[in-house]
């Protein structure tokens, strides 16, 4: 990069957050996405919204790709500076300004991990819910960009359901807040939704607020061996139609808790040969007996189908292990071998059919799957597991495996990622979920936000439109 923006750069946020050297460049040039890796040009760590602000005016003088990184745990490559440019760092935003009890709700910086919010909420009797597998690593500003759920969403929503309010540096370096702290807003486009999800091609957050509830004082967790996959799939719908919303419903068939158990250490949980799949099944809430109520009733609906035992976690430390277990999978399967992840998502009552497909396209294409997710809305993850296939199967072969299976998920009315985002990866299967006509409406909104495209390019939109 141009000496002269270098030093244009240490101006604005200093010598020492400013960083060219190829060691850091490398380090900031990838995510949890595959083996990807595109280093920026050069690393910037600015710790105020003028500092962004500064940056983007520069970048948009000398039309210079800014790509925001956060936690660097995504699954899209929406982090990935595939242009080269700035890589603009959110480490150093990592403060939580202010919980506040009487109106529960919290103000906060991006950089701030989501397992630590959750943790300094709760010690003022306050929860939030959204709990993605990298909550001990993922950042908060992260999950907007990529409208994160996990495990609660089912119950609680995603993270959309919790955003009020947004400062956000524009492209063109102006500095904006969203929207307002109030429950109800009805003034105007909510440009606050729009950021949800945008994968920081609109705009770059610096401060959050957040809507709380209270935090409940009990919960049972339970977990359902089945012998047929298909049918774990089948009760997902079943227990809800029975009446009962669990706070949790995790659906792990039988390589994932296999691998898991391998990878994770202190973890003791009988798997049968014959089990194939099992569900992961926590309710919660603040009387005993109405969750105990709610258990059998569960186990009522399970029973109806081809089950095992089902284990009752019956201490603090068992359910610590068993989610631990489940939140282990997808580094479990990274460890194991090279993969692609798809975050396909349909109505839950389709889990079946989904499920079933995607196994008979894997025959056809020759790949094995290893498929685990949030049941309880839909959300399944499909590892595609290169195993022994040769590279020009995996290059050539693999991606129209994808194609259909995400095909086969907008038939069952489902579409291509439910919380992991499109990113570089999924861009080019847009055109499956989306017409042209939708297709110029997202590239419009990207054009009146970032008419020079330098805010993370390349990231969501197809190519070729």
């Amino acid at each position: 990069m141009d000496i002269t923006i270098i030093t244009k750069l240490q101006e604005i946020v200093g010598t020492s957050f400013v960083f060219t050297d190829i060691d850091v460049l490398q380090k900031y040039g990838h995510d949890e996405t595959e083996d990807y890796v595109y280093p920026p040009h050069v690393v910037v760590k600015p710790i105020t919204p003028q500092e962004i602000a500064g940056i983007m005016k520069l970048a948009n003088e000398y039309k210079i790709p800014v790509v925001p990184i956060g936690g660097q745990t995504g699954l899209s490559g929406g982090a990935l500076a595939i242009n080269g440019g700035i890589g603009l760092s959110m480490e150093r935003f990592n403060r939580i300004l202010a919980i506040d009890e009487m109106n529960l709700q919290v103000i906060t910086e991006p950089a701030v991990i989501t397992q630590v919010l959750k943790e300094k909420v709760a010690e003022q009797g306050l929860f939030y819910p959204v709990d993605p597998s990298s909550m001990g690593s993922c950042f908060i500003g992260g999950n907007i960009a990529e409208n994160s759920g996990g495990a609660r969403a089912v119950k609680y929503g995603v993270t959309k359901d919790y955003v009020l309010n947004l400062e956000v540096v524009l492209p063109n370096g102006e500095i904006i807040w969203t929207g307002a702290n109030t429950l109800k807003n009805s003034t105007g486009y909510n440009l606050t939704q729009l950021m949800v999800g945008s994968e920081g091609t609109l705009a770059i957050i610096t401060k959050i607020v957040l809507k709380l509830l209270p935090l409940n004082q009990h919960n049972i967790l339970l977990l359902v061996p089945f012998f047929k996959a298909e049918q774990a799939c089948e009760a997902v719908s079943a227990i809800f139609r029975a009446g009962i919303t669990p706070s949790a419903l995790e659906f792990m068939e039988r390589d994932a808790i296999d691998w898991s158990l391998q990878h994770v250490d202190g973890i003791s949980v009988e798997v049968k040969p014959e089990h194939k799949a099992h569900l992961l099944i926590e309710v919660d809430g603040n009387y005993q007996e109405i969750l105990m109520q709610e258990a059998e009733k569960i186990l009522e609906v399970v029973e109806q189908f081809d089950i095992d035992d089902v284990l009752f976690a019956d201490s603090i430390d068992q359910k610590n292990a068993l989610w631990k277990m489940r939140r282990g999978v997808a580094e479990a399967v990274k460890a194991n071998s090279v993969y692609k992840e798809e975050d396909t998502v349909v109505p839950r009552y389709e889990l079946p059919k989904l499920l079933k497909g995607i196994k008979e396209i894997g025959t056809k294409y020759g790949f094995k799957s290893v498929c685990y997710g949030h049941a309880g809305d839909g959300n399944l993850h499909v590892n595609i597991i290169k195993g022994n296939m040769s590279d020009d199967c995996w290059r050539n072969e693999i991606p129209k495996g994808i194609r259909e299976i995400f095909e086969l998920t907008v038939q069952l009315k489902g579409t291509l990622s439910g919380e992991h985002g499109i990113g570089l990866v999924q861009k080019s299967y847009m055109d499956i979920a989306f017409n042209s006509t939708q297709l110029n409406l997202l590239k419009g909104i990207k054009e009146l936000f970032d008419p020079n495209n330098i805010l993370n390019p390349g990231k969501i939109l197809p190519d070729n439109i």
